[in-house]
């Protein structure tokens, strides 16, 4: 079935996108979201589906994720209390998708050097660090 996202509704997904972005450690549910873009909670998730190609609850893990790797690129804190401050509340859940989406655990990614990131500016560095479910699959490169 073909979803059609209209304008109107796309701006009423951004705003549940913006709290998303602004909220991600408070705990969100799908009927908050659809409540901040003035939807029922089926409507907004085939919608945000559909305009974004991601679920809702994707895109917020994705937000946490993309978080907790600045976090830990500081070092300060234990994988645990990152895990609380991007708004998750199982480590496990949260190491798992850390794993999916960055491809090692957090705690290898926390012990990596990241000193060449230190000169990438911070507009730059957003794009860089982003986690995505679409990785490459290592292999062999044609030469």
């Amino acid at each position: 079935m073909l979803v059609t996202v209209t304008p109107e509704d796309l701006a009423h997904l951004r705003r549940a996108r913006d709290l998303m972005d602004r909220e991600y450690a408070r705990p969100l549910d799908v009927p908050a979201m659809a409540r901040a873009a003035l939807m029922s909670p089926s409507h907004f998730s085939r919608q945000f589906r559909a305009a974004y190609g991601e679920t809702p609850y994707s895109y917020l893990m994705t937000r946490r994720i993309e978080r907790a790797k600045a976090l830990l690129r500081l070092g300060k804190l234990p994988v645990t209390e990152v895990c609380v401050e991007v708004g998750c509340t199982s480590l496990g859940s949260f190491s798992a998708r850390f794993t999916e989406l960055v491809g090692e655990s957090p705690s290898a990614y926390r012990a990596r050097s990241h000193t060449a990131l230190a000169a990438v500016p911070g507009c730059r560095l957003k794009g860089l660090t982003r986690p995505s479910r679409f990785r490459e699959a290592p292999g062999p490169r044609a030469t």
